[in-house]
C-alpha cells in the first residue's frame, strides 16, 4: 500500500466512509478521519508526494478529481463542486493548484 507507515487501513476506510455519496466530501472531516491532521510535516509531505501523481510539485484539478482513488482503488471521483470547494480551501495563492506548503496548512486546519 502506498501509505504504509503513514496511514493505516482502518483510518483510510473511515475517511472514505465519511464521503461515500456524491457531494459529501469535506476535506477537514476526511483528513481528521484518516489521521492526517496529527501527522508530522514529513509524513504530510510524503502523502503530498503520493497525491501529486504527475510529480509537478502541485496537486491540480485532475489529481483532485481522482483524490479518493489514490487512497483506495475503486473509490469514487470527487464531483466538480467538491473539487471547486477543495481547491478554494487549499489554493491560498490563487494559482489554481495546491502546493506542499498550502497542503500542509489545509491538512492541519
Amino acid at each position: 500500500m502506498a501509505f504504509s507507515g503513514i496511514l493505516n487501513d482502518a483510518e483510510i476506510a473511515a475517511g472514505l466512509e465519511s464521503c461515500k455519496g456524491p457531494n459529501s466530501f469535506n476535506h477537514r472531516t476526511f483528513f481528521s478521519k484518516v489521521g492526517m491532521n496529527t501527522k508530522s510535516d514529513d509524513q504530510v509531505a510524503k502523502v503530498f508526494g503520493i497525491l501529486d501523481q504527475d510529480k509537478s510539485g502541485f496537486i491540480e484539478e485532475i489529481e483532485l478529481k481522482k483524490f479518493l482513488r489514490v487512497f483506495k482503488l475503486g473509490s469514487r471521483d470527487l464531483t466538480d463542486e467538491e473539487i471547486k470547494v477543495f481547491l478554494k480551501a487549499g489554493d491560498t495563492d490563487g494559482d489554481g493548484k495546491i502546493g506542499l506548503d498550502e497542503f500542509r496548512v489545509l491538512v492541519k486546519s
